[in-house]
């Protein structure tokens, strides 16, 4: 309805004009009772999605669809994908502004991510890590990774340079396209993949060295999901990421690095059980 439409239908226009503009100027973006949630769900945690590099929120379009049919509200942010401090800041912010419980979610680099934005914040119930990476406080990507033989990934980037708008320069890390479905989504359909690496978003370089200055999974129950046949995290890392981390339930699947797009079910049967504070190895 327009501000004309509204001021020639009388005094009646005006009141209701008033009476909407009122609605939703006190209505906060993620209030507890706000996008999502479910008719009866006010008990159930928030599940909050992040994505992690090459990709972005619609990676878990499936997920979401099955936790919403569950009755729980969900949040998918973007990731930035431009390094744990600004990363980290930007979600940890998002998630104080979430009434009640959360359970928080990231996959690969996003693991990274929920791990220091998390930190000290006691709304934050769970941790899941889906093909993730879980970097202790002063470890970086490449020194966690370095642990274990390099996944087949790592041979396949690109590096483009960029400038930002203040004159700051870096480099963007792309995967080679005609590479992306061989070492991230092998068991994903070949169209699909090619629609993915034609829409992927670049992670920066500097993101790989960051190191971690809190881990919030050393003081909050942790669920697991191993990809075995995840060739852009060495499944190997994964594991010893799992047993350090004394995670409550780790499940193995035969899976790619993006088990929540060809296995959904198995990704949100996980995510409710961390809701749900279940616990036991799978």
């Amino acid at each position: 309805m327009s501000g004309s439409g509204i001021l020639t239908s009388g005094r009646v226009g005006l009141a209701l004009g008033a009476a909407v503009i009122s609605a939703v100027t006190v209505v906060p973006a993620h209030a507890a009772d706000g996008i999502g949630r479910a008719p009866g769900s006010q008990q159930k945690p928030t599940v909050v999605l992040v994505h992690g590099a090459f990709a972005d929120a619609s990676s878990w379009n499936a997920v979401v669809q099955r936790l919403q049919g569950d009755g729980y509200q969900v949040i998918a942010p973007a990731n930035t994908l431009r390094g744990i401090p600004q990363d980290s800041t930007y979600l940890n912010s998002l998630l104080k502004t979430i009434k009640g419980p959360v359970v928080l979610v990231g996959h690969s680099y996003g693991g990274e991510v929920i791990s220091q934005a998390a930190a000290g914040l006691d709304n934050v119930k769970a941790l899941v890590y889906v093909n993730a990476l879980m970097p202790d406080k002063g470890e970086s990507f490449t020194s966690l990774s370095g642990k274990f033989p390099a996944a087949p990934l790592a041979k396949a980037l690109k590096q483009v340079p960029f400038r930002n708008g203040d004159g700051g320069t870096g480099t963007d890390l792309y995967i080679q396209a005609d590479k992306l479905r061989s070492v991230f989504a092998q068991d994903l359909p070949q169209q699909q993949t090619s629609v993915m690496a034609s829409t992927q978003r670049p992670i920066a370089q500097s993101a790989f060295t960051d190191k971690l200055t809190a881990a919030a999974w050393r003081d909050k129950p942790v669920y697991m999901v191993v990809g075995k046949q995840d060739r852009a995290i060495n499944p190997s890392l994964e594991r010893y990421e799992a047993k350090r981390a004394h995670a409550r339930k780790t499940v193995e699947i035969d899976a790619s690095h993006v088990s929540m797009i060809s296995h959904p079910q198995v990704v949100t049967d996980l995510i409710v059980s961390a809701a749900r504070g279940g616990s036991g190895q799978q």
